[in-house]
């Protein structure tokens, strides 16, 4: 498969780094200082060119190529790469677009410039800051195989029955599965012998129910029925599409956002039960009153920073709920220490919508966890996969990829080594970033790709 990429800004540069080893990919950009930096990182082709001139896709032999992806700085650039790209033999393309004016265009956009795949980064962001506003967890979480199995991460700093233990003494783990620790921003996969350090993170894997119990035991839910107001910081593009959904669901709203005529466009946009107030976010005076009275807070103003400071401050005051948004991989060290419920990257999660898609076919879901540096994978088994039927003992996985759960029939199974995958079953697959290209083989079917 033949992917090329048009614009290596960070979208692009997850992509590439996500698909490297994996598939070829070719990426473009007019900026050769990004360009060269990338030669020295990763193994894939880089072009130096205008990828919204005709003359430049011919020739590149775009038509050789399964997939193109513009994500440039410009929705309108982004529409014209990837129409013009269809139009000359690209067998498929994705536009990102993000202005919000665009939104109820998009069918339109998708039907009459013959593009495939329409993505939105702050839309997919701020669904999923609501959908985790509505759960009872305070922790990061995924759902898959149709809501029956869950990923989700917990701090253990607090949880002293976890502490310099090993995961073969824990209790309340009967059908769940530590897939990896988070320690100090690097990744471990764990055996039965591995010892859990105070300021790990763990991925747990398991039957949905199970891990709400999990989390109620060791105190990591709240009663989601109380979130009725929310404090959001930066009236960006995520804020604007949240406060929208939040607001239609009767919660009340308090967005701050320094800059005075955005302000007057969001009180345009938004209801009467969305309060919009000029200042800025990290003015204590203006805030520290109105927020200790919040159910939620949300950081997502375009600085890493002041998010990250104002989270804290939240989480401080007993905030049920904090989230922040955050962009600079660098800060991930951080945030496991910081004590905040979920930090939020944009483009992992645009990046996972991406990776689902190119994939298709057997992949139900992806998802980009600790940074872009693993993924978890839902896939439907074929009948015709090479892996039908056997032992997983027999499998030889290589080590950086854990079959997390198999759900057979409706049940989900946590598997052991004398486990089998059956047509039709839907398995929830761990792995570390280096060894996804692995995968493919794994996913071999008998006769072929």
């Amino acid at each position: 498969m033949k992917v090329m990429i048009i614009g290596a800004g960070k979208l692009g540069k997850k992509l590439a780094a996500a698909l490297n080893g994996e598939i070829q990919v070719t990426l473009m950009d007019n900026n050769p200082v990004v360009l060269d930096h990338l030669k020295d990182h990763m193994d894939v082709l880089t072009v130096h060119a205008n990828g919204a001139r005709k003359d430049i896709l011919e020739e590149l032999n775009i038509e050789t190529y399964d997939l193109t992806i513009a994500v440039t700085s410009s929705d309108e650039t982004n529409i014209l790469i990837s129409s013009m790209s269809k139009n000359l033999g690209s067998k498929r393309s994705i536009a990102r677009i993000r202005n919000p004016e665009y939104a109820s265009q998009l069918d339109f956009f998708k039907k009459y410039y013959n593009i495939d795949h329409v993505i939105n980064p702050e839309q997919s962001t701020a669904n999923m800051i609501l959908r985790y506003l509505m759960e009872s967890y305070t922790f990061y979480f995924d759902d898959y195989a149709k809501g029956k199995v869950s990923v989700v991460n917990f701090s253990i700093k607090n949880i002293s029955s976890f502490v310099n233990k090993s995961i073969s003494e824990l209790d309340y783990l009967d059908d769940l599965v530590i897939a990896a620790i988070s320690r100090n921003g690097n990744i471990i996969i764990p055996h039965g012998d591995t010892i859990l350090k105070e300021n790990d993170t763990i991925y747990v894997v398991g039957q949905r129910d199970k891990i709400q119990n999990l989390a109620k035991v060791l105190k990591s839910s709240v009663d989601n029925k109380n979130i009725r107001k929310v404090m959001i910081i930066g009236g960006s593009r995520i804020g604007y599409y949240l406060a929208k959904s939040l607001t239609q669901k009767g919660i009340s709203v308090k967005i701050i956002e320094s800059d005075l005529e955005r302000c007057k466009n969001l009180s345009e946009l938004l209801p009467d039960n969305a309060l919009i107030i000029h200042g800025e976010g990290t003015d204590i005076d203006l805030l520290e009153e109105d927020l200790a009275d919040m159910d939620a807070f949300i950081g997502c103003t375009g600085f890493d920073e002041e998010n990250l400071f104002m989270s804290l401050r939240a989480k401080q005051l007993g905030i049920g709920k904090v989230i922040a948004k955050i962009s600079r991989q660098s800060y991930v060290h951080i945030i496991e220490k910081l004590g905040i419920d979920m930090a939020i990257n944009p483009v992992n999660i645009t990046a996972s919508d991406i990776l689902k898609y190119i994939r298709g076919g057997r992949v139900a879901a992806v998802s980009l966890l600790l940074d872009g540096q693993a993924e978890v994978m839902e896939i439907i088994a074929d009948k015709k996969l090479s892996i039908i039927n056997k032992p997983l003992k027999d499998l030889k996985l290589p080590q950086g990829i854990i079959i997390g759960s198999i759900v057979h029939n409706g049940k989900v199974i946590i598997p052991h080594g004398e486990s089998k995958i059956q047509a039709g079953d839907r398995v929830v697959i761990f792995s570390i970033l280096a060894k996804v290209h692995k995968l493919k083989a794994f996913l071999k079917l008998k006769d072929g790709l």
